[in-house]
């Protein structure tokens, strides 16, 4: 189980896009195979870099209107979010290095 708090449709604007933190959201989906995969590599960054990243999950299946406001089509998918703006945006699952080198400017 992930480490990771969850935000919700209720919720996102202000535990996302208000914060004044650098904020990683992974949309993801139980079912969704890759999403279980990337979630304990995430948990890791999330882990050794809690001072420059937060990283929360939003359940798709759960969650649809953030979902469909940001265009998430296929999951996993995280976008990073800075000011209420997405920032950066990394599609699929991946290792820690790749993930990593993908979020170099945030945990740097």
């Amino acid at each position: 189980m992930s480490t990771a708090r969850s935000v919700t449709d209720a919720d996102f604007e202000q535990e996302v896009l208000k914060s004044d933190k650098t904020i990683l959201v992974d949309f993801w989906a139980e079912w969704c195979g890759p999403c279980r995969a990337v979630s304990p590599i995430l948990d890791q960054i999330g882990a050794e870099h809690a001072d420059k990243i937060e990283i929360v999950k939003l359940n798709v299946d759960d969650n649809p209107q953030t979902a469909a406001k940001y265009m998430i089509t296929s999951i996993p998918a995280m976008k990073v979010y800075q000011g209420g703006e997405v920032v950066k945006t990394v599609i699929g699952a991946k290792p820690k290095p790749a993930l990593e080198a993908d979020l170099a400017a945030f945990l740097s």
